[in-house]
């Protein structure tokens, strides 16, 4: 599998990185560990956890780290793999209440090592924002945890772009460093209106687009695959994808992205991800996968490089099929 290189980074991931929400829990330990080993074999490099990853399941605390950092110890990989992982998320039970305090970071990023048996994080995300707190205090934090080596790099999810373009002003502004990657939702398709309860949650939007642009901050989305709904279509679909994609644009889009699909000779799967892995900027989808068949699937989008009027026929919700 190919690699990139994150902007202002020595971080050289996987175009494709894999996520592992459920991992330790509706994917069990036993079989985590055989997608890794998969992954790893395809040369697969790049992993995304959380901090709070299915905490929402009684019983359970930082499984998915937990799980993560037995298979690295097993295998005794560490030094091989991008390890990515979040923190700073609000209380469950009190979504309301902030936790990017110093003291919090501080408590994750400790709590985050201990778990994933490792003494550094390639790149730590912080999971939420709180609009409410200065940016300053945030990047300084940061800052002084890269100093002390338990992370190397940093970056934000879900947070919108006006904060995120304060966050990097401020850091250039007292010579520090700045957010190397966002992690929005953010795939081919299109999420209806008001179907997301959770509003901190942020997906990329034109404007945010526009940043990456100028920027040249790297992106790597959750959800890029918009929960398989793309390769579901149409019989197979779970009353929460049709609540969340379906819409008349998202069933046009299915028509052109089968259209590539079948011009290129590969999957949906290759043509939904080689949607976001063929941006001009860096971008690097992270998969949410169950079993060997989907990752196998998903990691042919490695192979595929849609052109810049591919990207675009695919995005353009005035463009019609090639007669």
């Amino acid at each position: 599998m190919k690699t990139v290189t994150i902007p202002s980074t020595d971080l050289s991931p996987a175009c494709i990185g894999l996520g592992s929400d459920y991992f330790g829990t509706q994917v069990p330990a036993s079989v985590a560990g055989d997608l890794l080993d998969f992954y790893t074999a395809q040369g697969g490099n790049f992993i995304d956890t959380a901090h709070i990853y299915a905490d929402w399941i009684p019983g359970t605390q930082s499984v998915s780290e937990k799980t993560i950092g037995k298979w690295m110890a097993d295998r005794r990989n560490r030094h091989r793999m991008i390890l990515a992982t979040k923190g700073g998320h609000p209380p469950l039970e009190t979504p309301h209440i902030s936790r990017l305090s110093r003291q919090d970071l501080y408590f994750d990023v400790e709590e985050s090592l201990r778990c994933l048996q490792t003494d550094y994080i390639d790149l730590y995300w912080l999971h939420r924002d709180d609009p409410r707190m200065p940016v300053g205090d945030m990047l300084d934090t940061l800052n002084d945890l890269v100093t002390s080596g338990k992370i190397r790099y940093f970056g934000c999810s879900n947070w919108r772009v006006t904060r995120m373009a304060e966050a990097n002003a401020y850091a250039a502004a007292h010579q520090l460093r700045g957010f190397v990657a966002n992690q929005p939702s953010w795939s081919l398709a299109v999420l209806n209106d008001g179907s997301v309860a959770d509003k901190t949650l942020v997906e990329m939007d034109q404007a945010t687009i526009t940043y990456h642009h100028r920027t040249g901050l790297a992106a790597i989305p959750y959800s890029a695959q918009a929960r398989g709904f793309f390769q579901k279509l149409p019989d197979h679909l779970k009353p929460r994808d049709r609540q969340l994609y379906w819409n008349e644009i998202n069933l046009r889009r299915a028509e052109r992205a089968t259209h590539l699909a079948g011009k290129y000779g590969v999957s949906i799967s290759a043509i939904v991800l080689g949607y976001l892995t063929g941006q001009p900027f860096v971008t690097i989808p992270v998969i949410g996968t169950r079993n060997e068949v989907q990752l196998r699937d998903s990691l042919r989008a490695a192979d595929v490089n849609l052109t810049a009027e591919d990207i675009a026929f695919l995005a353009d919700d005035n463009a019609n099929l090639p007669s």
